[in-house]
């Protein structure tokens, strides 16, 4: 009986610590995100040629909204409700999750869910159009615009919490989500693709591998998915990424606007020419223009990397919701081992 109480205890204190580093993880993706979010909020819109003269440096408020420092934006507040969403689903395979996830944006837009201080400030024209057709009565599977003119980068911020999930279920299953979570607003292959590629690469990162190699490793996965309608046509739009030399390329060839390619490029050059968070975030906010997307993204990618224990101890303490965040990381990674 002793023996059995040992070995009870034992097993009790290993999933005890296994929930801890994997909360510890998720806590360095969402807060490197979120983080990053808030690095780039107070700048937004602003052009490179500003910011080369006068860069951020740290954490600051005001500016382009007129937000406290630590504020994040909309991308942020999209990304915590996939990572909700995914809390409460049984089974993230079912359509279930894509109507939750788009429940709880609706939520979001009226004020009412993850918002930094009770009230949104912030949104994107595509995510905007697809949540009213939402609160119109419109299907999840049906609300996303699906025009070529539809690809700027809302559904790429919401993909980061699939990551986490990447050993639960087959490769192309996971996908298959990712992609009909990016439906929800942004339907057009080219918005689902990137999402795709950014997860294939965050999963290599989460395991370890340093930047470049789960750049490489992360494109030859996913790949061969896109070899084929409705996605084949596109794979075009991609060649500075799966061309696997996109680190060479120049600050001037990197744009930083809202398309979803470019974004996508602009996030991994960032992470690929920097050795640390901070450089991570800082340089991409400092490419201007969709400062809060890409910095966001950027910094996901390097808090998965890097770990927490990279980030500035000042820029954490001024993030709004702190707490809020550290109990999501929590939640999920209970959700991820139940």
């Amino acid at each position: 009986m002793i023996t059995n109480r040992l070995h009870h205890g034992a097993a009790n204190t290993m999933e005890r610590v296994q929930a801890q580093l994997l909360a510890g993880k998720i806590l360095s993706g969402l807060l490197g995100f979120c983080i990053g979010d808030a690095l780039g909020v107070p700048v937004e819109f602003s052009p490179r040629s500003q910011l080369q003269k006068t860069p951020v440096t740290g954490m600051q408020g005001y500016g382009t909204h007129n937000q406290p420092p630590g504020t994040w934006s909309d991308e942020s507040s999209l990304m915590f409700c996939v990572a909700d969403a995914l809390c409460w689903q049984d089974n993230i395979q079912s359509d279930a999750l894509v109507d939750e996830t788009a429940n709880l944006l609706s939520c979001w837009y009226e004020g009412q869910v993850w918002t930094p201080h009770g009230q949104r400030f912030d949104i994107g024209f595509t995510t905007a159009k697809a949540i009213a057709h939402l609160r119109e009565g419109i299907s999840p599977q049906l609300s996303g615009e699906t025009e070529e003119m539809s690809n700027g980068n809302g559904s790429l911020v919401r993909t980061l919490p699939f990551v986490f999930f990447h050993h639960l279920l087959p490769f192309p299953e996971l996908l298959d989500r990712i992609h009909k979570i990016s439906q929800i607003t942004h339907a057009h292959p080219r918005s689902q693709m990137a999402c795709g590629f950014y997860v294939s690469i965050a999963i290599d990162l989460l395991r370890g591998y340093d930047p470049k190699i789960a750049y490489l490793q992360g494109i030859a996965r996913i790949e061969p998915f896109y070899w084929h309608p409705p996605y084949n046509d596109q794979l075009s739009q991609f060649q500075n990424i799966i061309g696997g030399n996109l680190a060479e390329l120049s600050q001037a060839e990197i744009h930083s606007g809202g398309y979803t390619v470019h974004t996508l490029e602009a996030v991994l050059w960032c992470l690929l020419n920097s050795s640390s968070y901070t450089e991570t975030v800082l340089k991409a906010v400092n490419l201007g223009e969709s400062t809060d997307t890409i910095a966001a993204l950027a910094g996901g990618l390097a808090g998965l990397y890097y770990g927490v224990k990279d980030i500035p101890a000042d820029w954490m303490q001024k993030i709004a919701r702190f707490y809020d965040i550290l109990a999501l990381s929590e939640r999920l990674a209970k959700k991820i081992l139940s």
